[in-house]
């Protein structure tokens, strides 16, 4: 069978764009949009994909000529397009130079990223001279400084990690570096003038490789991608946006703001996200494998909609029936009769993931309830119950510390928790196994 790159060849257009991960989500997403933004004649621009750790998936792009098939899927019906926008990839830790070389293309305007809720921090071991940095904002770092030093323009960054305010934090690490590096005044003050760090919200459900399902594309494509059709970006931006990246001239569900992110952040990660990282290591001790294979058992899906229903959205200060119609949609794209959401990809970090999407609904709760939330704290058993298979991926001290500690130990590691949440370990023994 004729492979992908040989049908279809990827279209050569400037280079604006880096983009940090190369994993399904961001191609489902980012590369979407600025694949229809191309193919609408409303901007011209490839995107150079850096893969931001050592093991990852540029290689098998690499190896199509960054060419992949993306195929939308839901009650709407199926929409298949060929995604060309990505014009090659960059690998720091085989070459770093090549890496920094990026910094030269004044065409470069945005920087784009994913790199999971633990990928934007702060680290003191890592140093300057390092080929490469180990945390991504490190990189960044070396990277900008690298621009800086050249006398170009900075960059306009969407960071799509799921965490608050996700491009002050990395503005705030990549001013972190600059300090421990001793960069100098100079340069802070162009991180400060020349750049522009947006806030970002990203909503889809990207499912990747539609693994034990046999699709026929007439040709080989080891990078398909799947996702639903739903999708919202809201971005929070002091600069004019709209007039460099015109997502709303080809219909994209974009919104550009300066004081809602955190409306919409809020609603998203506590209900979608929340129901996820509730639901997934109870449903992977239990048997199950999708997350419509939940939806679709009495139990489980009993377990979401408690969650949700009675648990979530009573903690959220959000007009009710707009929860609710949200929270609704939301079990509706679960049921997606084409969508194989994995629990296993979902499971990744799951302890970072709690801490971020159910946590503040369980102390909320409590705070404005003086009771327990009764399903959320069998999900946060789960949770510790998970950690001890083999099934997690995680940090591997993190792991380690999860497998070997006790309840009362595990909640009152503030590192993991952001703070002792050990007066909680009774009532999450009550449901451990």
């Amino acid at each position: 069978m004729m492979k992908i790159n040989e049908l279809h060849k990827r279209v050569d257009r400037p280079e604006r764009i880096i983009q940090f991960g190369e994993g399904g989500f961001l191609r489902g997403f980012a590369d979407w949009m600025i694949d229809k933004m191309n193919k609408s004649g409303v901007f011209s621009g490839n995107v150079v994909v850096v893969q931001p750790i050592e093991a990852g998936m540029c290689d098998m792009l690499s190896a199509q000529d960054c060419v992949y098939t993306h195929i939308i899927r839901g009650a709407e019906g199926v929409d298949t397009s060929v995604i060309d926008c990505i014009s090659r990839c960059v690998k720091p830790y085989e070459d770093f130079d090549a890496y920094l070389a990026l910094a030269e293309n004044p065409d470069f305007r945005f920087i784009i990223s994913n790199t999971t809720e633990t990928g934007i921090v702060f680290s003191a071991e890592d140093g300057f001279n390092d080929l490469p940095p180990k945390t991504f904002p490190a990189k960044l770092t070396r990277l900008l400084y690298k621009r800086f030093e050249l006398g170009l323009p900075g960059f306009i960054f969407l960071p799509c990690e799921l965490i608050d305010r996700n491009g002050d934090n990395l503005r705030r690490c990549v001013l972190e570096y600059a300090s421990l590096w001793e960069l100098g005044g100079a340069f802070t003050e162009w991180i400060e003038r020349e750049n522009f760090f947006c806030n970002t919200l990203v909503d889809r459900i990207n499912t990747g490789f539609p693994r034990g399902e046999e699709i026929d594309l007439g040709y080989e494509d080891n990078m398909l991608n799947t996702s639903e059709f739903f999708h919202l970006w809201v971005i929070e931006a002091d600069c004019d946006l709209e007039a460099e990246l015109p997502f709303s001239k080809c219909g994209l569900n974009v919104i550009v703001t300066r004081d809602k992110l955190e409306m919409y952040r809020t609603r998203k990660v506590r209900i979608l996200n929340g129901a996820h990282t509730s639901l997934v290591p109870y449903a992977l001790l239990s048997g199950f494998d999708t997350v419509k294979s939940c939806v679709d058992d009495a139990k489980m899906r009993a377990h979401i909609e408690k969650c949700v229903f009675d648990e979530i959205i009573p903690t959220l200060d959000l007009p009710r029936d707009e929860l609710t119609d949200y929270a609704n949609s939301v079990i509706e794209r679960f049921s997606n009769p084409y969508i194989k959401h994995y629990l296993s990809s979902i499971a990744l970090n799951s302890v970072s993931k709690f801490k971020v999407r159910v946590l503040p609904s369980i102390l909320g709760y409590i705070k404005r309830f003086g009771k327990m939330p009764e399903e959320l704290i069998l999900s946060f058993a789960k949770l510790l119950d998970f950690y001890l298979t083999d099934m997690t991926s995680d940090d591997p001290a993190v792991t380690e510390f999860m497998r070997t500690h006790s309840t009362e130990e595990i909640l009152s590691n503030t590192a993991l928790w952001g703070e002792d949440i050990s007066y909680l370990t009774e009532e999450v023994n009550k449901y451990r196994a």
